[in-house]
């Protein structure tokens, strides 16, 4: 299963450090939980100030109880270490099934 998570910052400052400096730890972090980050993007236009993220879970990870192990594991404060969480102003999570054919299944 594939998730895309748009987390949307305060500023464009915030969305720079947070797209440069603490998504990428995440492509360490994640996998020890069961999830693959296959790219993270930034949409800045108009203001929008968004981080868009394209993830995986291996097929026994649920994605709910991913983000509850991993929202309290020591790995995740590490990742978000020096950034101030009060500038993400929403996230949103969209899951997605491959369908067949598809070159992500």
């Amino acid at each position: 299963m594939y998730q895309i998570k748009t987390y949307t910052l305060r500023t464009t400052g915030a969305l720079h450090q947070y797209a440069t400096v603490h998504w990428p730890r995440h492509i360490v972090g994640m996998p020890k939980f069961g999830v693959t980050v296959h790219g993270f993007w930034t949409d800045d236009q108009a203001g929008a100030h968004r981080l868009i993220a394209l993830i995986s879970f291996r097929e026994d990870v649920d994605p709910a109880e991913f983000l509850a192990a991993y929202g309290a594991s020591p790995e995740l404060a590490a990742d978000m270490r020096g950034f101030d969480v009060s500038d993400i102003l929403g996230v949103e999570d969209l899951l997605l099934d491959p369908v067949a054919g598809s070159p992500l299944t």
